[in-house]
């Protein structure tokens, strides 16, 4: 792991999390890890509501791009996500809330994805935690596997990006009992 609070590493997603098992295929099984600082909060659904809202500019240009691209093929474009009714971070739907995990994701006609947000201590140390980003995406047809393959190589981009820049403007603080 860098010494530095910015080292973002991809890694196996980890066996903890609950979306190791979540398909029996997957298409796109990725994950990345990066230190939090100790006075940071522990709370995944903080921590990613913080990652989220915390996005740069050029990635919303880029979904904007994917939304317009997407909406020929009838799939569901960022706006009609967020206007869901269900308990939503940013367009991800919540699935599940753990101590040290939120499940977050979608499904669609051309797949199923399921992100990680996953707080957990540091293998080497203990008194150390990190957050490690998980994401699994399971196709159900042509479409959706055309799709992982076209913007795989973009998603891991972003996802990398947002740990960064969450980490250059400040992780939220742990809450005052």
């Amino acid at each position: 792991m860098p010494n530095d609070l910015y080292g973002v590493m991809s890694i196996e997603v980890p066996a903890e999390s609950g979306i190791r098992q979540c398909y029996a295929v997957t298409n796109l099984a990725d994950a990345y890890t990066i230190q939090l600082p100790s006075e940071a909060t522990t709370s995944p659904e903080q921590l990613a509501r913080f990652i989220v809202a915390q996005q740069a500019a050029w990635i919303t240009h880029l979904m904007n791009l994917r939304d317009a691209i997407v909406a020929g093929f009838g799939l569901k474009t960022a706006k009609q996500l967020t206007a869901g009714k269900d308990q939503r971070i940013g367009m991800f739907k919540i699935y599940s809330t753990t101590t040290n995990e939120i499940i977050l994701g979608e499904d669609d006609k051309h797949l199923d994805f399921r992100l990680s947000v996953l707080c957990t201590p540091r293998p080497e140390c203990a008194n150390e935690r990190r957050l490690v980003l998980s994401t699994v995406v399971h196709c159900h047809n042509r479409l959706g596997r055309t799709y992982i393959l076209l913007i795989a190589p973009f998603h891991r981009l972003v996802v990398q990006s947002m740990l960064r820049r969450a980490a250059r403007i400040g992780w939220p603080p742990q809450s005052q009992p």
